[in-house]
């Protein structure tokens, strides 16, 4: 007589061992596809990532990391959701994602990629030129309510810096010519060759300029200082920048998530492949160094938690559109 239970966890362990072999993993090279210029934030982002999962082979497959940032960064999420099912490009971009369409008509719609991870909250700052007049956002603020105003750099158009800058508007009654630019990179050099009065920069766009004098931050958009660390030039860390609340501007708190997607008709198998391995890079000492470097919050957000961020995102954006009537019909 066969042993009825020693039959059943022997066809358990065949359907386990048949599933483990079938989860899927890429057996050719994976594109990361970057919605931006090279040397922004999520050009950065990307490249950091692909150099961990190179370091510690967490992914078989090669590598190509392809910078697509026209169209404000919908080239990059065209090309990234051209093939429905295509489990082969890796798209990283931030909430630009879901808010360009919002404002154009794009290539491709917000439910064309679906979100994989959110690695990161970004935060902004004002930066000047190092010769700027201005020491402190309430002098900076104060010129830009002259009628000419003051000319503010950012990356791409009606984006989240573009959003930020009408919100400071709003906010203080401060007058700006918003330039965009393909990437932060963009910005950053811009502003350090005094082409533009500021930037909406993230701490890391702008890292390279101050660290040689270049430029200098204002005030930082959060409800706390920064996290401590050691100077990044003779007289100031990051800590040490003042919080943009306490300089007479009125937004307690303004982040940017570093996020990745898929196209939508990609298998589930695959999501989770990449949604494991992101984890595993999010572990990593090499990630937690950038995320010190670059002055990020480090956060690892997926699933209906990372579906319920962007939703909410998305709110808040849209009443600025509304208002500035960016929404495209």
């Amino acid at each position: 007589m066969f042993n009825a239970k020693l039959i059943t966890t022997l066809l358990a362990s065949v359907l386990y061992a048949t599933a483990a072999s079938a989860a899927w993993v890429p057996e050719k090279p994976v594109e990361f596809v970057v919605a931006s210029g090279p040397g922004g934030g999520t050009d950065i982002f990307a490249r950091t990532i692909q150099s961990i999962i190179v370091k510690y082979k967490l992914m078989n497959a090669p590598i190509v990391v392809v910078n697509k940032g026209g169209g404000s960064g919908s080239e990059g999420f065209v090309y990234g959701s051209a093939s429905p099912d295509d489990s082969y490009k890796l798209t990283f971009g931030t909430n630009n994602q879901y808010l360009l369409p919002l404002v154009a008509k794009m290539g491709y719609t917000a439910d064309s990629l679906i979100p994989v991870t959110a690695l990161a909250l970004d935060e902004f700052l004002i930066w000047v030129n190092a010769e700027s007049p201005y020491k402190d956002a309430k002098s900076f603020i104060e010129a830009a309510k002259k009628p000419e105003g003051l000319k503010m750099g950012g990356s791409q158009s009606k984006d989240t810096d573009q959003t930020l800058a009408s919100m400071i508007s709003e906010a203080t009654g401060a007058k700006f010519t918003y330039i965009p630019f393909k990437s932060g990179g963009e910005a950053a050099v811009q502003l350090a060759g005094g082409h533009i009065d500021a930037n909406l920069n993230n701490p890391n766009e702008n890292l390279g300029q101050w660290k040689a004098g270049m430029v200098r931050p204002l005030c930082v958009f959060s409800s706390q200082r920064m996290t401590a660390g050691p100077k990044v030039t003779k007289d100031m860390a990051w800590s040490d920048i003042p919080l943009c609340k306490d300089s007479g501007i009125p937004i307690a708190n303004y982040q940017m998530p570093r996020t990745v997607w898929l196209a939508a008709k990609v298998s589930p198998d695959a999501v989770a492949f990449y949604t494991t391995m992101l984890k595993k890079v999010s572990e990593t000492p090499e990630w937690k160094t950038y995320i010190e470097r670059t002055s990020q919050s480090d956060r690892f957000l997926t699933g209906d938690e990372l579906r319920a961020y962007t939703k909410q995102d998305a709110e808040k954006a849209t009443e600025v559109f509304k208002r500035e009537k960016w929404i495209v019909q």
